[in-house]
């Protein structure tokens, strides 16, 4: 309509899709199903937490939660505005929504943010120039395994803050992953004066930090650069006019700025929420960002209705 320069606000917006039939259409997850002794299993694993922390005087600096978060090329919302009564509602793509990678993620209970890890689906790491701040590896399936387990140990765990020289114990936080358990690793987790701690399966909805408020605030920033990229980014197209995915650097950089931009208070909060520490660090040490909010590039209070990005979608695997 050759309309430049338009502004409108939640309420322009609500209107307009009432005038035009159109509602806020969502696909339906379920929620990870809780164990029937969930509530002992927490308080023995937060007791074994809090026995570890006192008897071996364990700094909050010293208290990191890793976790693998599996991501696709294509990053979509689940909700879009479609007229009301349409049986399929389609989300523009490159087609890579089934394109998986794997990021894994840590964290300390002081605020700190380990450098990310990358793990892409491809027998060799991609010949690009990516940015400072995050580790690229590759292998056959995209996840992690015992050999990229022991390699974000020795590249990314113990060069933590205070961490190079095993000078002080620690406390190292992890789901019941099988790579996360084998006997080379856990080896491996000793000789770094860390003591390991296993999240009971099926509780890590209640007992893991970056699960629990961590990874949703970094998911959100990834897909709101996949979202301006997809709008505003530079495009180039198959034969066949099918538009191509971001490159690996690409996604790489945006996984660097969207970890960077997850708050303090918002790592801090996960801490206290699982029960690994008990009270929040001072004001001074978190910053006031609020990551509960959708940073997305929609008015907040319209992208309110879109936030969708939770942790109890199933994962159909690679």
């Amino acid at each position: 309509m050759k309309i430049q320069h338009f502004q409108g606000g939640p309420s322009w917006c609500f209107r307009f899709m009432k005038r035009r039939h159109l509602s806020i259409r969502a696909r339906t997850t379920m929620a990870q199903q809780l164990p029937a002794d969930y509530k002992e299993k927490l308080s023995i694993f937060r007791s074994y937490c809090a026995k570890k922390i006192a008897d071996k005087q364990i700094q909050p600096r010293h208290i990191t939660n890793m976790d693998e978060v599996p991501l696709t090329f294509d990053i979509p919302v689940s909700h879009t505005v479609e007229k009301t009564g349409t049986s399929t509602i389609a989300i523009r793509t490159t087609g890579h929504e089934k394109s998986a990678f794997t990021v894994v993620l840590g964290c300390q209970a002081d605020v700190q943010k380990l450098s990310p890890m990358v793990i892409f689906k491809r027998k060799t790491i991609p010949k690009e120039k990516f940015p400072a701040g995050v580790i690229v590896k590759a292998n056959e399936k995209g996840w992690m395994d015992e050999g990229k387990m022991k390699e974000w140990l020795s590249e990314v765990y113990v060069k933590r803050p205070g961490g190079f020289f095993h000078a002080s114990p620690s406390l190292l936080i992890c789901d019941s992953m099988r790579a996360h358990l084998t006997d080379a690793v856990k080896k491996q987790v000793k000789q770094v004066n860390s003591e390991l701690a296993v999240i009971p399966g099926g509780l890590t909805k209640e007992l893991q930090p970056l699960d629990i408020g961590v990874n949703r605030a970094f998911k959100v920033r990834l897909r709101t650069a996949w979202e301006r990229w997809m709008m505003d980014g530079e495009h180039s197209f198959t034969k066949t006019g099918r538009q191509r995915r971001a490159g690996y650097a690409t996604i790489c950089e945006w996984i660097v700025d969207a970890w960077a931009n997850v708050s303090a208070s918002t790592v801090v909060r996960a801490f206290v929420k699982a029960g690994i520490i008990q009270e929040q660090l001072s004001s001074n040490e978190t910053d006031s960002d609020d990551d509960e909010s959708e940073p997305g590039v929609l008015d907040k209070d319209l992208a309110q209705l879109f936030i969708s990005d939770t942790e109890e979608e199933d994962f159909d695997g690679f």
